[in-house]
């Protein structure tokens, strides 16, 4: 089970994924920015304005109202940051080591409070599957997994918890 870290970042609480990718940083920077290729794995339908500065707007969650955030960081294909609510989600795309191919994926959700650390990497776990079985990631496929088990596992494994759970959880 590929499973996220809590960490620090900038002194705020946040949940850390790397995935790695046997394709090229363009391959993945469509997948994160592409609004179709978006709709296939992230949890709600997003539309951006390509810029720093612009505005990102979030829709078709049944969990969350609809919302907007603004572009932090845009760099094509290497990095992308922009807020959601009182989040933040960052994105950076690095090649994959000397002598391999594909590139490094690191996700960088930023909480709002600490006690969200369990539920939003249980919930990024399951988006980050499905971006997997969109790029045929070749390290293979994992059996999907619900996000109660990836939550179960993220209070197993320490992180904290306690935030409020959806009901469609």
């Amino acid at each position: 089970m590929d499973m996220g870290t809590f960490v620090s970042y900038q002194g705020r609480p946040a949940v850390r994924f790397t995935r790695r990718y046997d394709h090229p940083a363009e391959r993945l920077w469509t997948a994160i920015t592409d609004p179709d290729e978006l709709s296939q794995w992230f949890p709600s339908k997003a539309v951006m304005e390509p810029r720093v500065g612009g505005s990102i707007e979030f829709s078709g969650d049944p969990n969350m109202p609809l919302s907007t955030g603004t572009i932090l960081v845009y760099e094509p294909p290497a990095r992308l940051a922009y807020s959601w609510g009182g989040t933040e989600l960052h994105f950076e795309l690095e090649p994959a080591g000397p002598g391999e191919r594909g590139c490094v994926l690191t996700l960088i959700n930023v909480l709002e409070a600490a006690d969200e650390a369990a539920r939003n990497a249980a919930g990024w776990s399951v988006c980050l599957g499905e971006l997997d079985k969109l790029t045929a990631r070749s390290a293979g496929i994992v059996p999907a997994r619900s996000w109660r088990d990836y939550y179960d596992a993220y209070i197993a494994a320490g992180l904290p918890s306690g935030a409020r759970i959806p009901s469609a959880g």
